[in-house]
């Protein structure tokens, strides 16, 4: 018999518009690619709304709405939360 399963965690790129999420980790070595999303405030435990995923990724955070390239969303792991 099959059970249903639910992803719980994924690249922020996967995200659909209007998924919501918590960063948990930025799965790269780049030290420049970091420093972006450091200064971009995307640290772990940081709650967000994707609102627009082409041609860059548009998320809302509670301090304001934040734009991102494909590369650094695809370096960005989180947990999805169902709302």
């Amino acid at each position: 018999m099959f059970n249903s399963f639910n992803v719980t965690g994924s690249s922020l790129e996967l995200l659909k518009i209007g998924e919501q999420g918590i960063i948990q980790f930025c799965n790269t070595q780049d030290e420049n690619l970091l420093n972006q999303v450091i200064s971009l405030g995307l640290t772990p435990g940081t709650y967000f709304t994707v609102e627009q995923q082409f041609p860059n990724v548009v998320i809302n955070l509670r301090q304001g709405r934040v734009m991102i390239s494909k590369e650094i969303a695809r370096n960005i792991y989180v947990r999805i939360v169902n709302r």
